[in-house]
């Protein structure tokens, strides 16, 4: 239906006789000219009709209502003064399916909206602008994700999202009907992808949803989220690290080079930043220099996440965490057990990422989960495959959600999900 898209269209063009589709964004009337600003996913158009030029009928089928979807065809010309430094002179407009309710906000920000609003009518938040932007950010963050780890050799690969136990402990877990059986939605392919590995798979990549029951209201929580993970065979915390800064840097090498007017629409300055590492021990130190009342063996805050940016820059990766705030299946440091061969990497204050080294031997497992008060019956089949020559193995897993929230400046990580699900919201 279209010759081009709004995006391909440049001054060189001058003269040349288009058909564009999309969607009519604004509608200006001003003496003997009307303005129709044309929307599609590449961008916006001015649409020029003058009286004596276009035909009566032209003219009346401009006056239309915004978000009206239509196909118009016209001559480019330059024009300084507009935006792209072109515009388009109509020849024709087609009304390709009228709009019979009412719009239930403004798409152009004029009268802002609240998120719920929005939310409520995604499909219309989508045309905005500024919404569009995030999604296009996201889509060059995991194609970018996937494309730098294939060709490094790790295969791609689709865990299930049904479980029979829970994979990370704990009781935030969404039970699901399962014939006679009791199942649950994942709440992370940790097993599996571990399973994948001593399988000979040795080098995993995925992304993949994964649900957490969590009854949280903040703006940094979901019910489902996208994780984007790897597991790799022979590797050791500081191998996957390596491949991990690798990735984040060329992820944001991407953004930066083919997402400036996305950036640019969202006020969102993005550079590629040096990553730090620090030992937990030591970030612990330094926060209660700062002042903060912690604890060696306590879990970092929203606030304290924060300070860490502050404290190290940008990027930091906090590596060896206490045994007992990491998950069951990480390694315990050699040199002391009460450690673990661990690390999360905070991005602009936030907590974006967790990984670490796995145990290997099945004896150290069954000790693991039994000290984390889980029962090793409900986990055999995993802890036999640890029988079977299961070599160290290490891994780590990002939200999508999270970094996409961090790079855009977004302050909710709902504007962050193509259709939310939180603790009150599972519709559209």
């Amino acid at each position: 239906m279209r010759t081009h898209f709004v995006g391909d269209l440049n001054p060189s063009m001058e003269g040349k006789d288009v058909a564009l589709v999309g969607w009519v964004h604004e509608v200006r009337e001003l003496g003997s000219m009307t303005f129709l600003l044309l929307r599609d996913m590449t961008g916006i158009v001015q649409v020029i009709g003058k009286k004596g030029e276009a035909g009566d009928r032209v003219l009346e089928g401009m006056s239309i209502p915004k978000e009206s979807v239509v196909r118009i065809t016209g001559t480019v010309k330059i024009a300084q003064n507009a935006k792209g430094g072109f515009e388009i002179l109509i020849k024709s407009i087609e009304n390709l399916n009228p709009i019979s309710t009412q719009i239930p906000f403004e798409v152009t920000g004029k009268v802002p909206a609240d998120i719920d609003v929005r939310l409520n009518s995604r499909y219309i938040d989508l045309r905005r602008p500024e919404t569009a932007a995030i999604f296009k950010i996201q889509s060059t963050l995991y194609r970018t994700f996937i494309s730098t780890l294939t060709k490094k050799g790790f295969l791609m690969i689709r865990p299930s999202s049904i479980i029979a136990e829970a994979s990370e402990g704990g009781s935030d877990l969404f039970p699901i009907v399962y014939f006679e059986k009791h199942a649950y939605l994942s709440q992370s392919p940790q097993i599996h992808k571990q399973l994948a590995v001593i399988g000979g798979l040795e080098k995993v990549v995925m992304v993949i949803p994964v649900f957490r029951a969590e009854k949280s209201n903040t703006t940094y929580h979901l019910t489902e989220s996208t994780q984007m993970d790897i597991e790799m065979a022979f590797a050791s915390a500081d191998d996957v690290i390596k491949i991990l800064v690798q990735t984040f840097k060329e992820m944001i090498k991407t953004v930066v080079k083919e997402n400036k007017r996305e950036l640019e629409l969202l006020g969102a300055k993005l550079d590629i930043p040096k990553v730090k590492v620090v030992e937990y021990s030591k970030a612990i130190k330094d926060l209660k220099k700062k002042g903060y009342p912690i604890e060696f063996g306590h879990d970092f805050s929203r606030d304290h996440e924060a300070s860490i940016s502050e404290l190290y820059g940008e990027a930091v990766i906090i590596k060896r965490f206490p045994t007992t705030l990491r998950a069951f299946y990480s390694m315990p440091c050699k040199d002391n057990p009460e450690l673990t061969e661990s690390f999360d990497f905070i991005y602009r204050g936030l907590e974006i990422l967790s990984g670490a080294q796995r145990i290997h031997s099945p004896e150290m497992l069954i000790e693991s989960l039994k000290k984390k008060g889980l029962d090793p019956k409900g986990f055999e089949f995993y802890i036999n495959a640890f029988r079977c020559g299961a070599p160290p193995h290490s891994g780590w897993s990002i939200g999508l959600e999270r970094l996409t929230m961090r790079i855009t400046g977004a302050q909710n990580i709902r504007e962050c999900v193509l259709f939310p699900r939180d603790r009150k919201r599972i519709t559209p």
